[in-house]
This record gives structure tokens, sequence and C-alpha cells, in this order.
């Protein structure tokens, strides 16, 4: 799977942004994503998920109201809408996609965004700065 991230940028507190994940080679559609966020000198953070059985979606509680995540199959793509971007928010975003098949319906979220993590496909990252 190829992953290409893209959608990053400047943006003042308050704004928007809306993160692009388009891969190549597969159907997205057979694959979970996920979305995870990386800010310098800091642990890489899991911010949301979109599964594949009913396309349920799960978010990390600090961006919960604010970001949405959702797909589009007809142009294979995922995408992160991000609003009301606090600067706590800036950091390198990247997305990555497992396919169904190594994920259980039985796990919880943190199992399936691990399972994402540690056998998944990456794309490359793109950079959300927020600043005034």
């Amino acid at each position: 799977v190829q992953l290409q991230a893209s959608g990053g940028g400047l943006v003042q507190p308050g704004g928007s942004l809306r993160l692009s994940c388009v891969a190549s080679a597969v159907t997205l559609d057979n694959y979970a994503v996920g979305w995870f966020r990386q800010a310098p000198g800091k642990e890489r953070e899991e911010v949301s998920c979109i599964f594949t059985s009913d396309d349920s979606t799960w978010y990390v509680d600090s961006v919960k109201g604010r970001f949405t995540i959702s797909r589009d199959n007809t142009k294979n793509t995922v995408y992160l809408q991000m609003n009301s971007l606090k600067p706590e928010d800036a950091a390198v975003y990247y997305c990555a996609a497992a396919h169904e098949s190594l994920i259980s319906s039985s796990f919880t979220h943190a199992q399936a965004m691990g399972i994402i993590a540690d056998f998944g496909s990456w794309g490359q990252g793109t950079l959300v700065t927020v600043s005034s």
C-alpha cells in the first residue's frame, strides 16, 4: 500500500485544515486507516481512525468535537477535517492503513490502532503549524 498524505500548512488558532490520505495500488475501503501525529520532542500520538466494517470512527479525547475523519471510496481517500485548531495540534501528521483482515471486530480501538501502527503501511507526514 502506498499512501500520500497532504493538506498540512500554517493556520491561525481557531482555523481549519483538511488533511488527505490518498492510496495507490489498493482499494482503501478494505483498509482501516488511522491518523497519527508527532510534535517536536514528543511521542507519536494516535489521533483518529476509521474502520471498515461500518465506517465506525474513533478519536483521541483532545480532538473530539473538532476533528472529523471520513472516507471517499470514489477517490480512494481518507480525510481528516480539523476545525478549531489549537497550538497544541501542531505536529507532523501521518496516515497509516492496515487491511481489515488484520483487525478483529473484537479489538478495542486502542488495539486496532496498535495493529495499524505496527503492521500497517505509512505515508509520509504532512506538517501542521498552528500559530498567530
